[in-house]
């Protein structure tokens, strides 16, 4: 019979079960190696609300900017199974030639400006 993908859609090598996670969209039980995984990393506060946090705050220093309290972060690791992901398009569907090719997608970069 023949094979639609090399590792079959899984990533378990010599591994015969993983445990299992939930979609953070639909809550389906999949795999964890199944499952497509995006590391999200956000501020806790809106853009629109850091300014007035900031002129509020009593810890910043009007004369030294850079001395400024940093908001923390938020760090989620998001779990999709395969139908939501292809659904809202954190995956895409790719022809049977593409999906030979196993290099990762083009990161984008943010353009800083050289002088």
């Amino acid at each position: 019979m023949t094979k639609k993908r090399r590792n079959n859609g899984r990533s378990l090598h010599g591994r015969g079960h993983t445990k299992a996670v939930r979609c953070v969209n639909c809550a389906r039980f999949v795999g964890k190696d199944k499952a497509i995984k995006r590391f999200i990393v956000r501020n806790i506060v809106e853009s629109a609300a850091i300014r007035d946090i900031m002129e509020a705050s009593v810890y910043s220093n009007p004369a030294k900017p850079s001395d400024d309290y940093k908001l923390p972060k938020m760090y989620v690791k998001m779990h999709y199974c395969v139908s939501c992901a292809i659904h809202s398009h954190i995956v895409r569907v790719r022809s049977r030639q593409a999906r030979k090719n196993r290099e990762p997608p083009a990161r984008p970069r943010a353009n800083k400006k050289q002088e």
